[in-house]
């Protein structure tokens, strides 16, 4: 994964280019209306039941915007959220909240989608020793949003981009000519430019998991769209030679059946792909 500087800066550019996006020249609607020297109070309103998250990047953005902004929390990340709870209140001037709302509500209800969804896995993960892992089926620009939620919502982030983790996947074995080409390839290339990088191996049948298990510096086998009796003889043919992970259209109703066949890991696109945002709700007080 990046390190923690480089996700910083991640989170920065979002804001800094969310904020050029809504606010462009001004926001005109406020600055028409209401004064500069005013002052307000504002509180986050839940009207939905999930899993927060996004409350350290509310700050963050009301910082961006205004450093004189002022909030008083009431729920962390990660905590479990009902209808009609407050969040938190943000205090200062009422011009620089108008101006946050929009951002902080956009990220909010997604992080939290996202979280309350990762929450469902891992509960229905639980006690197998199984974990489940998010991938690069994000929404373009608010990335580390995305996989921040998901740590929120008790899961693991899988590699962050293309230069983080190497992940030879089908196409990449096809094109390289076979598995042990393709993972030669990668080791000799890795050594040549200096790069410590893990190897993910993605595999279609059993066949090629034996193939893979003949090349060493393999970190994780992706068992991919496999049914739960060849996922059992993978996980025993791999053995404790590298980790292992299941993939491929995996849901809430298959999740636990694939963790009990003993992966170590479970991908699913559709912990950032497909939920739909928690409504919550900035008001003035």
């Amino acid at each position: 994964m990046i390190s923690e500087k480089q996700f910083n800066i991640e989170i920065d550019n979002i804001i800094a280019n969310a904020v050029r996006e809504d606010v462009g020249d001004g926001d005109h609607s406020s600055l028409a209306c209401i004064p500069a020297s005013a002052q307000g109070k504002a509180k986050l309103l839940v009207k939905d039941d999930g899993v927060i998250a996004g409350v350290a990047f509310a700050k963050r953005v009301f910082q961006y915007i205004d450093k004189d902004l002022k909030v008083e929390t009431l729920i962390e990340d990660g905590a479990e959220i009902k209808y009609g709870d407050i969040v938190f209140y943000v205090e200062g001037s009422s011009q620089s909240i108008l101006k946050a709302e929009r951002l902080v509500l956009n990220a909010m209800q997604r992080m939290s989608a996202i979280a309350t969804k990762t929450k469902t896995f891992v509960d229905l993960l639980a006690g197998t020793g199984t974990q489940i892992l998010d991938t690069r089926k994000t929404t373009p620009g608010i990335r580390a949003l995305e996989k921040w939620a998901v740590k929120i919502g008790g899961g693991e982030n899988h590699r962050f981009a293309l230069y983080d983790m190497v992940m030879l996947k089908d196409n990449h074995i096809d094109f390289a000519g076979g598995i042990t080409k393709a993972i030669t390839k990668t080791k000799a290339y890795l050594k040549e430019k200096n790069l410590d990088l893990k190897i993910i191996v993605e595999a279609r049948n059993l066949d090629e998991i034996r193939e893979i298990l003949k090349n060493d510096g393999v970190y994780r086998i992706l068992i991919d769209n496999f049914n739960y009796a060849d996922t059992k003889k993978a996980v025993a043919l791999i053995g404790d030679q590298c980790l292992t992970e299941s993939s491929g259209g995996i849901n809430e109703d298959t999740a636990r059946e694939y963790a009990l066949c003993g992966v170590d890991y479970i991908s699913s696109g559709a912990l950032t792909h497909s939920v739909y945002n928690l409504d919550l709700s900035l008001k003035a007080v």
